[in-house]
């Protein structure tokens, strides 16, 4: 976990129960999902092999070593879990260094976030060498600390990113909400007790008690936001 700029301040309008937002990054701030499925396949057709369209669902959101780990178990690829982690980074790094496109609303709701001093954080399942190649974009100053997938012990699905960014914010999880696309995401976030807002990028996210579902972030600013913490009073 890393700290990009000095702790944010915590006001918050009076009587709000919201203390923090925990933002996914691929997909739901940023739009890269596709430009993952894209470097996986460049690189496996370079091995030889032709990835089938239905293992996108499979591998999206979720951590590099399963994702890559499914695609050479299903290819029977002639390479290492290493050497694909790699390949797979270099190719996403020179995707994002030639245009990196935000999700639309993504923008405004960082300005607002960061404007009312709203405690917030980056939560990714990519690496820490991505990630701070998407903050040039997104403006390291929205996020109070940054997680990063290969700095914890288990990610996401597993609720541990999620507990580790609330902790490192000082609120509680059940006071927290997150945005996220995947469903591998949303499960990382309800394991952790959170509040969530799934906003599907790739495979869609059905509704329940703890998650609202949004077709868009123009949906999602901070009164919404807020509006979550209210509905579990």
């Amino acid at each position: 976990m890393t700290s990009t700029v000095p702790a944010l301040g915590t006001r918050t309008a009076e009587g709000s129960a919201l203390q923090a937002v925990l933002l996914d990054m691929d997909g739901t701030l940023v739009d890269t999902e596709g430009f993952w499925w894209d470097v996986e396949a460049e690189v496996f057709a370079g091995l030889g092999h032709t990835l089938d369209e239905t293992w996108r669902h499979i591998v999206v959101g979720g951590p590099m070593a399963r994702s890559a780990g499914f695609l050479i178990e299903a290819t029977g690829a002639d390479i290492t879990l290493a050497e694909l982690t790699t390949l797979l980074n270099d190719g996403f790094e020179d995707r994002i260094g030639r245009a990196l496109p935000l999700m639309p609303g993504a923008a405004r709701l960082l300005a607002e976030l960061y404007e009312y001093e709203i405690p917030t954080a980056l939560v990714s399942a990519s690496h820490r060498r991505i990630i701070d190649r998407v903050l040039d974009s997104l403006g390291p100053q929205h996020f109070a600390l940054t997680v990063a997938g290969d700095e914890v012990s288990r990610t996401k699905p597993y609720p541990d990113p999620y507990l580790l960014a609330a902790a490192g914010l000082g609120a509680d999880p059940a006071r927290c909400a997150v945005v996220e696309d995947t469903a591998t995401g949303v499960e990382a976030a309800e394991a952790a007790g959170c509040r969530v807002v799934a906003v599907p990028s790739v495979a869609p996210i059905a509704p329940s008690a703890r998650r609202t579902v949004v077709t868009s972030l123009e949906e999602v600013d901070l009164a919404f936001l807020r509006g979550l913490m209210t509905e579990m009073r």
